[in-house]
């Protein structure tokens, strides 16, 4: 082999392995923000559940990668959707809170 094909060669596989390192940094950064999200939701659906209130377990909770929770479902009173976006609000980790919660009074 000469040395411009040792080179190309070298040169070759060192851009393949940087590549490969960004993609793996980018994964794990995908992988930590999805961990994150979990821990915060997993966080708002336990403390609403600690309410014992059950109109708050039946609350879904979702987290996006900024640490904004929305939750969704149907409660009785305002109060109620009052309660449970403080409880959001309160988690360790939540920036924002976005309410999708309908209020349906019991019949």
């Amino acid at each position: 082999m000469t040395f411009k094909h040792i080179l190309s060669l070298l040169l070759t596989a060192g851009l393949i392995f940087s590549a490969l390192g960004y993609t793996a940094d980018r994964d794990t950064h995908e992988t930590n923000t999805y961990v994150k999200d979990s821990v915060i939701t997993s966080k708002v659906k336990k403390n609403l559940a600690e309410e014992k209130l059950s109109n708050l377990v039946n609350i879904r909770v979702e987290t996006d990668g900024s640490g904004e929770v929305t939750l969704k479902g149907k409660v009785t009173t305002q109060e109620l959707a009052d309660k449970a976006i403080s409880i959001a609000q309160a988690v360790e980790g939540v920036n924002s809170v976005k309410s999708e919660l309908k209020i349906v009074p019991k019949k």
